[in-house]
């Protein structure tokens, strides 16, 4: 997705995730029972340094609302990327985090440097996101210390080109 202006030479490197991907997903952590979800993740530009992230989630079983972030993915020199990611939980997450490229597949790889949450956020301490696309296929993964809990593997969903 895109308004029309070209593509910043610095987000070339992302441009395989440009587009809205949607799928299947699941999750579990030791102080929820595990669940099942459908994803809609949107990467986008506008012709500046970054792409402009929107993800939304639903119920697998129900189809109600369950999550969505919004943010911004902003490549650096030496294939360095950085994440800016604002939740409606209160969570402000800043990522650091690389970019490669083997065998057809772009991989961004994140962790965050600082989580944010307003007084009522549950608190989180560490997340780590990883998106991988090979072709018209995205696997998208999270894992996540929070509520006392170690980084622990929290999300994976494979999501397809719509």
């Amino acid at each position: 997705m895109s308004t029309g202006a070209e593509l910043h030479s610095a987000c070339e490197t992302l441009a395989p995730l440009i587009g809205t991907w949607r799928g299947p997903g699941g999750g579990h952590y030791p102080t929820i029972d595990d669940f099942v979800y459908l994803e809609e993740l949107t990467f986008s530009h506008v012709g500046k340094p970054f792409l402009a992230m929107t993800q939304r989630t639903r119920n697998g079983d129900t189809d109600a609302p369950l999550h969505a972030e919004v943010g911004y993915l902003r490549p650096q020199p030496n294939r360095v990327v950085e994440l800016v990611l604002a939740q409606p939980t209160g969570v402000v997450e800043i990522h650091l985090g690389r970019i490669s490229e083997e065998n057809d597949t772009l991989t961004v790889d994140l962790r965050t440097e600082r989580v944010e949450g307003t007084r009522t956020a549950k608190p989180i301490s560490e997340v780590r996101r990883r998106l991988e696309v090979t072709g018209n296929t995205l696997v998208s993964e999270m894992w996540m210390a929070a509520m006392g809990q170690p980084l622990t593997h929290h999300l994976r969903a494979e999501l397809t080109r719509a």
